[in-house]
C-alpha cells in the first residue's frame, strides 16, 4: 500500500491537473503512452474483478444447480411446492436490495482492494457454511449473508471502473466484466454435471458449495495485494503514468479529490427521476435474470431431457448470450449510443420469452428462445451499467445512485424468484408472460430516457453553446447539471 507521503504528493499531483495553472493541453502524452497506460490497467485490474466475478455469481447460481442434486430432499423436506426452494433463492436479494446504497458510499472511503477483498472472504465463507445447513432457517441465513456481501462488491464495480477508463472504453469493460456472470453459468453448468458423476459419500449438493466456495477465500486474499487503489494512490503507476491516468479521469468530468463525499451530490441523486426509470429498466433485466440462473436447469428439464444433460444444455445459451454481450458494448463504445442497445437487448429477450409462451410443444424453438433470453438480460444489464457510468458525471453521485437503481432492479429478482413454481411446470405460463412484459416494458422506458437526454442536451446547447467532444467539464460543483456537460443517448 501507498505511503502516507505518497499519498499526499498524489493528492497535490491530481489538483494540480484540476487547476488553472496545468491546462490539459499542456499534458502532452502520446497515443502509445496512453494505449501503454490502458494495456497494464487491462493486466492488473480485469483479470482480478472478472474472476471475482465469476466465483461470486458461481457463489449465486449454484442453488439452482443445486435443486436438481437433492438440496430440497435433504433439508426442505421434500418441498413438494417448491415454496420453500423459492424462499432460500429470494433471500439472497433482501440483503442485496437493503445493502447496496450505504455499501458503495463507504467504499469510497476506503481503499478499494480491502473493501474487495473483505467481500471476497465475506461470501467464501457464506458459501461454505450454505453446504453446512440442515435446515431452511440455516439456508436463509447463508443466503442473507451471501447476498450482503456481494452488495459490497458487484454494485460497486461500474464506479471503480469510471476511476480509471475513459467513456470510450469503459463500456466493454463493464460487458467483459459482465460476460463472467455468463461464463459462470456455463462452469456452474459443467461443475454441477462434473459432482453428479462423484461416487463420494458427502451429498453431491454440498460438494458443489464447497467446491464453488473455497475459490473466493482465496481470491479475497489474494486482492488484498494485487488489485490497484484509487489512481491518486496506487503503487502500480510510476509519477509519469499516474499523471497520464488522472488526466484521462478529468476528461470525464473533474473527479473527487481523493476520498470524499459530497453530500449535494448524495441528494442530487436521490432526486434524479432518471434514476428511478434506470431502476424500472433494471427491474426487468434481474427479475428475467434470478429467474435464469435459479430455473433455467429446471426449465430444461421440461423439455424432456434428464437433469443431468439439462445440466450441460445450459452452458451453449450462457457462451452465445456472452459473444453477444461483447459485440454489443464494443459497438455502443465506437458508436457513444447507449439507449439503442438498451432498447434492441430488452426486445431480444422479450421475443425469447414470446417464443416461449406461443410454442409449447417444438423443444427446438423453445431451446432456441432461452438463446434469446439470456443474451437480452445480460445485455440489457450491461448497456444500462454503461449508460449510467456516463451519464452520472460525478464520483460522489455515481456511488449513490448506482447502487440505488441496482438495489430497485433487486426487487425483480425476488419478484423472477416466485414466478416459476414447480406447480406451474412444464409451461410456467405466469413467469414468462411477467418476464415478456417487463422486458417491453425496459425497452419503452429506454425510449423515454433517449427522448429526455436528447431534449436536454439540446437545450443546453441552445443556453451555452455546442459543447466540444473533448473538452474538460468541471462537474465538481454540478456533475451532469453542469453547463457544459452533454448526456450520452
Amino acid at each position: 500500500m501507498s505511503s502516507s507521503g505518497d499519498s499526499k504528493r498524489s493528492i497535490e499531483l491530481l489538483e494540480s491537473v484540476h487547476s488553472a495553472d496545468i491546462r490539459t493541453d499542456d499534458l502532452a502524452y502520446s497515443a502509445a503512452q496512453e494505449r501503454r497506460l490502458v494495456r497494464k490497467l487491462d493486466m492488473r485490474i480485469m483479470p482480478m474483478l472478472c474472476m471475482m466475478y465469476l466465483f461470486a455469481y458461481l457463489d449465486r447460481i449454484n442453488l439452482g444447480n443445486a435443486r436438481l442434486q437433492g438440496l430440497p430432499q435433504d433439508v426442505l423436506h421434500g418441498d413438494p411446492t417448491g415454496v420453500l426452494f423459492d424462499w432460500v433463492n429470494s433471500a439472497f436479494y433482501f440483503s442485496y436490495i437493503l445493502c447496496p446504497v450505504p455499501a458503495v458510499l463507504l467504499a469510497k472511503l476506503c481503499p478499494p482492494r480491502i473493501w474487495f477483498g473483505c467481500a471476497a472472504l465475506g461470501w467464501g465463507i457464506c458459501s461454505l457454511l450454505t453446504a453446512a445447513a440442515f435446515n431452511f432457517s440455516g439456508l436463509m441465513v447463508a443466503r442473507i449473508g451471501l447476498g450482503a456481501f456481494e452488495a459490497a462488491f458487484s454494485p460497486g464495480v461500474p464506479i471503480y471502473l469510471s476511476l480509471f477508463y475513459k467513456k470510450e472504453e469503459i463500456g466493454l469493460r463493464i460487458a467483459v466484466y459482465n460476460g463472467f456472470a455468463a461464463a459462470a453459468g456455463a462452469f456452474g453448468g459443467l461443475i454441477a454435471f462434473a459432482i453428479q458423476q462423484a461416487n463420494l459419500p458427502i451429498p453431491h449438493w454440498k460438494l458443489l458449495f464447497i467446491v464453488e466456495g473455497a475459490p473466493s477465500i482465496l481470491m479475497g486474499l489474494l486482492v488484498f495485494f494485487v488489485l490497484p487503489n484509487r489512481p491518486e494512490e496506487t503503487s502500480m503507476f510510476t509519477q509519469e503514468e499516474r499523471a497520464l491516468a488522472l488526466n484521462r479521469l478529468n476528461h470525464s468530468g473533474k473527479p473527487d479529490l481523493g476520498r470524499v463525499l459530497r453530500k449535494s451530490h448524495i441528494a442530487a441523486a436521490f432526486s434524479d427521476w432518471r434514476v428511478y426509470a434506470a431502476g424500472v429498466i433494471y427491474f426487468a433485466a434481474n427479475c428475467a435474470f434470478s429467474s435464469i440462473a435459479a430455473f433455467l436447469p429446471t426449465i430444461i428439464t421440461t423439455f424432456g431431457f434428464t437433469n443431468a444433460f439439462a445440466q450441460l444444455l445450459t452452458i451453449p445459451p450462457y457462451v452465445v448470450s456472452t459473444t453477444i454481450l461483447c459485440s454489443c458494448a464494443y459497438a455502443s463504445d465506437k458508436l457513444q449510443s447507449r439507449g439503442k442497445f438498451v432498447m434492441a437487448t430488452a426486445a431480444l429477450a422479450a421475443t425469447g420469452y414470446v417464443l416461449l409462451l406461443a410454442v409449447p410443444s417444438n423443444n427446438h424453438v423453445r431451446y432456441f428462445a432461452t438463446f434469446c433470453i439470456t443474451s437480452g438480460t445480460y445485455g440489457m444489464i450491461c448497456m444500462t451499467l454503461a449508460w449510467f457510468t456516463q451519464n452520472l458525471a460525478s464520483e460522489t453521485k455515481r456511488a449513490t445512485a448506482m447502487p440505488l437503481f441496482q438495489a430497485i432492479g433487486q426487487c425483480g429478482s425476488i419478484l423472477g424468484s416466485h414466478v416459476y413454481p414447480l406447480t406451474e411446470g412444464p409451461r410456467y405460463l405466469k413467469g414468462f408472460a411477467i418476464d415478456c412484459a417487463l422486458d417491453f416494458l425496459a425497452a419503452l422506458v429506454a425510449l423515454v430516457l433517449m427522448v429526455s437526454y436528447h431534449m436536454e442536451n439540446k437545450k443546453r446547447d441552445k443556453l451555452y453553446g455546442v459543447q466540444k467532444h473533448d473538452a474538460v467539464v468541471d462537474t465538481s460543483e454540478l456533475a451532469d447539471q453542469a453547463p457544459g456537460f452533454r448526456y450520452t443517448l
